[in-house]
């Protein structure tokens, strides 16, 4: 199914969801039930089939083709029965007993008995900003379930207990009673049939290519026909969180979550890996994190991240619905909330336990990586002294690498003069245009659109940047009256770009991996960058970099990253790569690939001019 026909489903199902919900969901039963019945009809013709052979044989009429349908029939058979009884692997993190946290077992109980739900039956803790519930069937495709619920240790210091129960209160609306019955069924059985059609994609036995045949037209449509089911899902979670802790608590939770989320990525963790300058061994994040969270972020930075939260659209990625939506649900504004004052963290008998618990795990996992970033960081930092010698002698290209080296020190770093400087030598320098206009005060609009405007004229390939930035400093309130013919002729501009940058985007994607391909064109302090981020990613062991040469926008830094991901899933590895393309230190759009069926990690070797960067132990 291609993604126009997987989107065109998800519609339908959201429209007969809204005309009629009883109807959708009996069709949706229907339609999860035929998965079954298809494994049920499998194992009933391999027994019958061996039992006709065993029958057959007994009274002496045993044949060549009697034999293979035997073969056939057992080869169902097994696949069959894997159907039946899906393995699962444990929740990361290390399992809370009572007498670890009894005050949250105890508010879970509480929060139990008000909506009817069944127990939870393990409780787990981990080092993630999230918590989640997942029912888990407990013999394969039939019988009951086990619920297990995962907190994450720097949710407990970033919320209070009430904004806490509230998540908890959400997480546990997933098993609610009668009316949930439905959903959990939905959910535990969508996670059966992706585990079964992982583990039939190793498989190339002629059963297992049957299955995958029917596994491809049916759990497309199982998933289009079920989003509405869990979309709805997610708001009813959230309404029985309102009911019980009441909704201005519910959004609160929400929105200092997504506020929190985003300083926990974009500032925490890079000022945590910048101590890596001068601390030669790795020290444990958790213990930094208890003392940070009790200050809350910059007004500023809280004010930004909401406005990009509150941006967000919902799409077909994610059954989860975005910040925006949620809250109209509730029926409550986005407003910065008050921030919370008294982690819930207290909630764990021995919280300073748990605290280090997890900093030795992370700076075991972290420590390879740690002393490769600290020699990396101690590179920029030689670097930067080096150029600071030279001073006045320096080219633009070295004024500009002087100043965004010391930002990557010190995102605060003064270093406005040297892009300055940069632009009296070379005043179409698009680096240091750049850099200036990211430099000058957020509330300084006209000077940023005065710099953002010289970009955008002298540079195609920032032309996407320099529009978009340019109608985030429009699109503020905060940075000056609003001004709709500037807005306007920037949002036309952008509109340009974007479409510029999917041409672009489309050729990257579209051409074969190989070819259009040269050896990337990274400095040695880019390099460095790159390699600091995939030391960063857990999942990754090796990597390689090739340019992808565009014919339509041959000026344009365009690449394509190949990772080797051991361990985990297909669906999971699609995740990560997309999330790479993101976040990863390019100077330029990038393709994230894994290495797997298409391209192999021996096609991956042989063209790729050998591998950047490889994880040591």
């Amino acid at each position: 199914m291609d993604r126009a026909d997987f989107v065109h489903l998800v519609r339908l199902s959201e429209h007969a969801s809204a005309d009629d919900s009883a109807r959708y969901r009996r069709g949706v039963a229907a339609f999860a039930a035929l998965g079954y019945l298809w494994v049920l009809a499998c194992l009933a013709l391999s027994v019958g089939i061996i039992a006709w052979v065993a029958l057959a044989a007994g009274r002496g009429r045993f044949s060549f083709t009697r034999g293979w349908l035997l073969l056939f029939a057992l080869g169902l058979l097994w696949a069959t029965l894997r159907a039946l009884w899906v393995r699962f692997d444990e929740p990361e993190g290390r399992e809370l007993s009572r007498a670890d946290a009894p005050a949250l077992f105890e508010a879970l109980e509480r929060i139990r008995k008000k909506i009817k739900g069944p127990p939870v039956h393990r409780v787990y803790l981990d080092d993630e900003f999230n918590a989640s519930i997942r029912q888990v069937p407990r013999f394969g495709l039939f019988g009951g379930a086990v619920n297990s619920l995962s907190i994450g240790l720097p949710l407990l210091m970033m919320l209070d207990r009430r904004r806490l129960l509230s998540v908890l209160a959400h997480e546990y609306g997933h098993l609610r009673g009668n009316h949930g019955k439905l959903s959990a069924w939905i959910y535990r059985t969508r996670l059966s049939w992706l585990k079964l059609d992982a583990s039939l994609q190793r498989d190339e036995g002629v059963m297992a290519l049957v299955s995958q045949a029917f596994f491809r037209w049916y759990f497309p449509r199982f998933a289009a026909r079920t989003f509405a089911l869990a979309r709805q899902d997610e708001y009813e979670a959230d309404r029985i969180s309102g009911r019980l802790l009441g909704t201005p608590v519910a959004a609160a939770a929400l929105t200092e979550i997504a506020i929190k989320a985003r300083w926990y990525a974009d500032e925490f963790w890079a000022s945590h890996w910048a101590r890596a300058e001068r601390e030669p061994q790795p020290p444990g994040p958790f213990e930094a994190l208890s003392q940070r969270a009790a200050t809350p972020p910059d007004a500023e930075f809280a004010r930004q991240a909401l406005r990009e939260a509150m941006r967000r659209v919902s799409d077909l990625e994610d059954t989860h619905p975005v910040l925006r939506d949620r809250l109209e649900a509730l029926g409550q504004k986005a407003v910065v909330p008050p921030w919370s004052v008294e982690p819930a963290l207290g909630m764990l008998a021995d919280s300073a336990k748990w605290i280090a618990h997890f900093d030795n795990q992370w700076r075991r996992a972290h420590a390879g990586d740690w002393k490769q970033h600290h020699a990396h960081r101690s590179r920029i930092r030689e670097r930067v002294e080096l150029l600071a010698v030279r001073g006045e002698r320096n080219t633009p290209d070295e004024l500009v690498e002087w100043a965004d080296a010391e930002r990557r020190l010190d995102p605060a770093a003064p270093v406005r003069a040297r892009y300055e400087r940069a632009l009296q030598i070379a005043p179409e320098h698009s680096g240091a245009l750049r850099g200036l206009a990211q430099m000058l005060p957020l509330r300084d609009r006209a000077a940023r659109l005065a710099v953002l405007e010289r970009l955008y004229g002298s540079s195609a390939a920032s032309r996407w940047w320099a529009a978009k930035s340019a109608v985030a400093a429009l699109e503020d309130p905060d940075a000056g009256a609003h001004d709709e013919d500037a807005l306007k002729l920037w949002r036309g501009r952008l509109k340009e770009a974007e479409e510029a940058e999917a041409r672009a985007w489309e050729e990257i994607t579209e051409t074969p991996f190989f070819s259009q391909i040269a050896r990337h064109d990274l400095g040695d302090h880019e390099l460095g960058e790159l390699r600091a981020d995939l030391a960063r990613c857990l999942p990754i062991s090796r990597a390689w970099l090739v340019r992808k040469i565009l014919r339509e926008f041959p000026w344009r830094r365009a690449y394509v990253v190949f990772v080797e991901l051991p361990g985990l899933d297909d669906d999971d590895r699609w995740q990560l790569c997309r999330q790479l393309e993101h976040t990863l230190s390019l100077p330029g759009a990038a393709l994230v690939l894994w290495a797997g069926h298409s391209p192999t990690l021996e096609e991956i070797e042989r063209q790729a001019f050998g591998a950047i960067w490889t994880r040591t132990a």
